[in-house]
């Protein structure tokens, strides 16, 4: 009954925005500016009235959280799980060497839009991927998040299963894509330090690279270099 429907199907770049500050770090800054945000969800009614309801009740609960443990929540849920991360790519070419040469065509496809990365900041995050989403007329808006859907939807399942308010931010982007917010069924998250943690006898070695000292070790052949052909051992 009108769950999924916007009373202004045309405009959705203040809600892009609006999204982009709710799933950036909860600094000083963004606290002060809290109670604008739900206003500007409102005057522009792009997103359900229940919808708007949960991402309410995000502000809310970020306003009246104290800041250290507001902080320390986002930390939590967004640094340190994979499933959860923020930075798209993570999602789709994890530590493949495919990662770097995307984050360039990322990054160029700001630049040509005349916009620029803050310093320390990657393309992938999705804040900014919003903000940029938001300079953009509003079906290609639409069509960008569209082609993110399926990594809205792991994140947005992620944070069901941590019974996160921040999933209510994922729901309103999987909806502004045209979609439907459903949980799906993930595999367990693996804490990203938890990948790294290094070996006892090989420091520095991510655990997925090297075996434990007793278990069967990988071994990698290699072909002999000519300046090393008769060498004597």
């Amino acid at each position: 009954m009108g769950l999924f429907t916007a009373s202004n199907p045309t405009r959705i770049a203040h809600t892009l925005r609006v999204a982009a500050h709710l799933l950036s770090y909860p600094d000083a800054v963004l606290r002060a500016h809290l109670p604008e945000l739900g206003g500007a969800l409102r005057a522009e009614g792009a997103l359900s009235v229940v919808r708007l309801g949960e991402l309410d009740a995000l502000i809310r609960s970020l306003a009246d959280a104290d800041p250290l443990d507001a902080e320390a929540i986002y930390v939590e849920l967004f640094d340190r799980g994979r499933r959860t991360s923020l930075h798209l790519f993570e999602h789709v070419h994890g530590d493949s060497r495919d990662r770097g040469p995307a984050m360039i065509d990322l990054a160029q496809t700001y630049e040509k839009a005349g916009l620029y990365l803050a310093e320390g900041e990657l393309p992938d995050f999705l804040p900014a991927v919003l903000e940029f989403a938001s300079t953009q007329p509003a079906a290609e808006a639409r069509a960008l998040l569209g082609e993110m859907a399926h990594i809205f939807t792991v994140i947005f399942s992620a944070l069901l299963q941590r019974q996160s308010p921040y999933a209510s931010v994922l729901g309103a982007l999987i909806e502004l894509a045209g979609e439907k917010a459903q949980a799906v069924t993930i595999a367990p998250d693996e804490p990203i330090d938890e990948s790294w943690v290094e070996p006892l006898a090989f420091d520095g070695c991510s655990s997925q690279g090297q075996a434990k000292p007793g278990a069967v070790q990988p071994i990698h052949i290699v072909r002999k270099s000519s300046a090393t052909q008769g060498a004597q051992p």
